[in-house]
């Protein structure tokens, strides 16, 4: 094969593809690139639903899951996709997020819940939500990928010099496609927009979402910019832009439901930040209530609490000690299950349940660790302790204490302690914030306060207001 027909193969390969597989969207009205089916697209979703609810959690209020699912029955119903299987979750998650899977899986964490001040500040983000589906976004980024793919495979066979690489560019694609663009997020603003106007909903609710996301990541409240808005354009930019496009509306659009009372009133009671009954560190030493069990990590480790695992990685991140739940019944049960499944090799047993353990990387590289399967309340617990070969002699004595301290929860102090709780003050008369913070104190700081209520600390709170405070959550000395 000459070398011009070598450099003719990638680009007229994906043109070929890319003119059989573009279709035009109903909500965009744009031709995309697409190479999934929506039978597909939905099966995806479907797919991918039980893992999300089971890594997350869906929070445990059955009436508030019914109230949001109804909201965006009622957007995606009125949108250009209506028959797709729809369906709307809040995660019991403290993060400020939202997102959405092909084929209608829309999730909404009980964390971002707490920062809105209304039900069209709800459905602008819903709307959001739904158009990222509506769109295609994430069926057309797979879709990009596949056809990036193929043309890596194509190259690498046409052309010796490209193929050793062809993986490292696989690699680079993987990162690029990892989130939506730009583009796509200003579509789904924009598509959002249009959903909550066409459902009756005040579109000047929508950008208060978008000020109250430039607070937090401003270092207001949580201090830290919320995960739903790390890929999306900056929320000050997105006010101006969103309020042009309000000003552009039909008269008859620019007003509409706002529903404060109404939503505030959900959320009586509803968790506020991270959850103490699921897990929480006091220094180095890591409680968990619902399962009652206490575990000593070394001190100066950095603890990480996930539903599914709990763990704690050294400074230097080179040693690492991980509890998850066993699948198996039995302690023994379990032990077999790890040494024939992982491929580690079984060392020395220093304690009655734990054992020194070597292996291999797929990638080459050799650990070791050591590994320990406990029976408590009708579970098995593995806990876990690795690192590089070389490394390992020098936190075997620490992590093995650590795995050795693992014990049954007993001491009520640890036991009985609930997370904090969002309760709604109605005031009775006009006041100062200030003024609202000390007659009603909050377990959380006030510029916390301020932030999930969207109001300003020099502000004047009128009479009748519906407020939110944040009370309990406190943990034992």
């Amino acid at each position: 094969m000459s070398s011009n027909r070598r450099a003719a193969v990638l680009p007229v390969a994906s043109v070929c593809i890319a003119m059989a597989a573009c279709s035009l969207n109903p909500a965009t009205g744009q031709r995309q690139l697409v190479l999934m089916s929506e039978a597909q697209e939905v099966e995806l979703g479907r797919r991918a639903e039980p893992e999300v609810l089971a890594t997350f959690g869906e929070y445990p209020d059955e009436s508030l899951q019914a109230y949001v699912d109804g909201l965006g029955q009622r957007l995606a119903a009125a949108s250009e996709r209506p028959s797709l299987p729809w369906a709307f979750h809040v995660l019991d998650d403290p993060l400020v997020n939202a997102f959405a899977y092909p084929g209608g899986k829309v999730y909404i964490t009980r964390g971002i819940l707490a920062h809105f001040n209304s039900e069209a500040e709800l459905v602008s983000v819903l709307g959001h939500e739904i158009g990222h589906v509506t769109a295609r976004h994430s069926v057309v980024q797979m879709s990009q990928q596949q056809l990036a793919y193929l043309g890596l495979g194509v190259a690498a066979v046409a052309s010796e010099d490209f193929r050793p690489y062809a993986g490292l560019a696989a690699a680079g694609l993987q990162v690029l496609f990892l989130k939506f663009s730009r583009d796509d997020e200003r579509q789904s603003d924009d598509l959002g927009l249009r959903y909550m106007t066409a459902a009756g909903y005040d579109p000047h609710q929508m950008p208060n979402v978008f000020r109250t996301f430039s607070r937090l990541e401003g270092g207001s409240g949580e201090g830290r910019l919320p995960q739903w808005q790390s890929t999306h354009p900056d929320p000050e930019n997105r006010v101006g832009r969103i309020e042009e496009l309000i000003n552009g509306l039909p008269p008859d659009r620019r007003a509409g439901e706002i529903g404060r009372d109404r939503y505030l009133r959900r959320l009586e009671g509803m968790t506020f930040g991270d959850d103490p009954r699921q897990g929480y560190a006091i220094g180095s030493v890591f409680y968990h209530p619902d399962m009652a069990f206490r575990i000593a990590f070394p001190d100066g480790w950095k603890i990480v609490n996930e539903r599914r695992a709990v763990g704690a990685i050294s400074p230097d991140e080179g040693a690492v000690v991980v509890l998850t739940v066993a699948r198996e019944k039995t302690p023994d049960d379990a032990a077999r299950a790890f040494f024939e499944g992982s491929g580690a090799t079984r060392g020395a047993s220093w304690r009655p349940g734990f054992y020194d353990f070597t292996a291999t990387t797929s990638g080459g590289a050799s650990i070791a660790g050591a590994v320990g399967f406990i029976a408590h309340r009708d579970l098995v617990f593995r806990l876990t302790a690795y690192a590089s070969a070389d490394a390992y002699p020098s936190h075997a004595g620490v992590v093995r204490r650590s795995l050795a301290s693992f014990s049954e929860l007993r001491d009520r102090r640890f036991l009985d302690v609930d997370p904090a709780r969002i309760e709604l003050v109605e005031l009775d008369r006009a006041m100062t914030f200030d003024e609202y913070s000390r007659r009603y104190p909050s377990t959380v700081d006030a510029a916390r306060i301020a932030v999930i209520n969207g109001v300003d600390r020099e502000q004047t709170l009128e009479a009748g207001r519906i407020m939110k405070r944040v009370v309990g959550g406190e943990l034992p000395d």
